[in-house]
């Protein structure tokens, strides 16, 4: 597994950040489990255990602050870029985000910067699409109370 790279591409603003390190715990099935910490420090989180669900395009983040208290499930809209002769993954933060607390609240995030992506022509059109599908997807699983689906992966860690 050290072979393989992971990198972030954020689009607002435009950065690719290699994942150096990001310790990647499991990759089985188009399914990548890694342990980090935040890249900046911050007051209200530390830390993680993200699952890149690369076939879904989602990445869900258990986050945790400073004390090791879980402060909310993290999930990111994503598209994922294989490059097979790097052996290296960039994962496409796609900008819509969906939070979900302990008490089970669920709030969409950062909907202003993904208008001004498609505003700005930074998505394409079918990247767009992508990523709305993504975002429903989830969202449907969330509110129909499957969200196991996937936090499974890493609660089982």
């Amino acid at each position: 597994m050290d072979s393989v790279k992971l990198f972030r591409r954020r689009f607002i603003p435009e950065e690719i950040i290699e994942l150096k390190n990001d310790h990647i715990i499991m990759f089985k099935d188009n399914i990548i489990i890694t342990k980090w910490n935040v890249l900046k420090p911050r007051d209200d989180i530390n830390n993680g255990i993200s699952a890149y669900f690369i076939d879904d395009g989602i990445k869900v983040s258990k986050i945790f602050d400073g004390t090791g208290r879980f402060v909310y499930w993290y999930c990111d809209i994503i598209e994922t870029v294989h490059n097979k002769e790097s052996n290296s993954y960039t994962f496409n933060d796609l900008l819509v985000d969906i939070l979900v607390y302990p008490d089970g609240h669920v709030e969409v995030v950062d909907m202003d910067e993904f208008a001004d992506a498609m505003e700005n022509g930074v998505l394409k059109t079918k990247t767009i699409a992508f990523a709305m599908r993504s975002a429903d997807a989830l969202l449907k699983t969330i509110y129909s109370g499957n969200f196991k689906k996937y936090t499974h992966y890493i609660e089982d860690i």
